[in-house]
């Protein structure tokens, strides 16, 4: 019932589809190792959880496995052609820092609480409220310099 939304969450910051599928296989199969400890009602909770836990968990692991020459090959630069918007919000939030990523995911494209995103990522309410303010003013400086290149 949850996997689209565990995907997209998940692939929305990692951007890679293989990666993205190992970190939802990996958190369904942690969450079926306690599935008798999970109150029902929380499932979706903690398989969002489980899965932002895993996937920073994956990142860090990568951050240490990656050569040097693949690092410095990618290019980290701005297109100036107009892509459409989908694009354009994919290359913003790529820009963001990973926590204000994942709390402007788990807000706009998930629906979840403040409440919610505080539980799943282990921060206070307020403080996603912070990274949330933060992001969405990133987010639309960003939109808004692109318009004036378009």
């Amino acid at each position: 019932m949850y996997s689209d939304g565990v995907y997209r969450f998940i692939l929305k910051n990692i951007r890679d589809e293989d990666k993205a599928r190992d970190v939802v296989q990996d958190s369904f199969e942690k969450m079926w190792v306690k599935v008798e400890e999970i109150n029902f009602e929380k499932a979706r909770s903690y398989l969002f959880t489980t899965a932002y836990h895993t996937m920073i968990d994956a990142i860090r692991k990568e951050r240490f496995q990656a050569p040097m020459e693949e690092s410095t090959l990618n290019d980290h630069g701005y297109r100036h052609e107009y892509t459409g918007l989908k694009e354009i919000l994919d290359e913003a939030l790529s820009r963001l820092p990973e926590d204000q990523r994942s709390v402007i995911l788990l807000r706009d494209y998930e629906g979840y609480s403040y409440q919610e995103i505080g539980e799943v990522t282990g921060l206070s309410e307020s403080q996603v409220k912070v990274y949330i303010y933060r992001a969405r003013i990133f987010l639309k400086n960003h939109i808004k310099s692109i318009d004036m290149v378009i």
